[in-house]
């Protein structure tokens, strides 16, 4: 699991970062509620195109409901670590039904195609975010 910590040696303070980008979603990846372009860190483009591909591929897709987010400085919910959001290395996905400590209702297959694709999902750690997908390494 990449921590914080580990983000901040790589990419340094999130207020002063320079590994982020703004990625023009290409158009066969402009699905629903993806935005067209997402402020990302750099090493976030090609899993994450990667993950939407799949979706699309596996027709899983149509289980995609809400973007929630990528790049956001702050800690992580109720702790006083800084959320791998602040690097830009984690998206949100159907925040509505995923909830912090709920059970995820995102199916198997859906969470599939992104840890297939360099992803861990939040759904399986001990204090769940089921809408919490993060780069497994950087």
């Amino acid at each position: 699991m990449v921590t914080s910590a580990q983000a901040l040696k790589k990419y340094g303070d999130p207020n002063k970062q320079s590994a982020l980008v703004v990625w023009d979603v290409p158009t066969n990846l402009e699905i629903g509620v993806i935005p067209k372009k997402i402020y990302c860190n750099k090493d976030m483009v090609e899993p994450l195109s990667k993950a939407l591909q799949s979706l699309i591929t596996t027709g899983y897709v149509k289980e995609l409901k809400t973007w929630d987010g990528c790049f956001n400085i702050r800690k992580k919910r109720g702790l006083g670590s800084m959320s791998l959001h602040s690097w830009g290395i984690a998206v949100d996905l159907n925040a509505f039904e995923n909830g912090l400590n709920m059970t995820p209702k995102l199916s198997p297959g859906f969470v599939k195609c992104f840890t297939d694709n360099g992803f861990e999902w939040g759904g399986t750690w001990k204090r769940k975010d089921g809408m919490h997908f993060q780069l497994a390494k950087i």
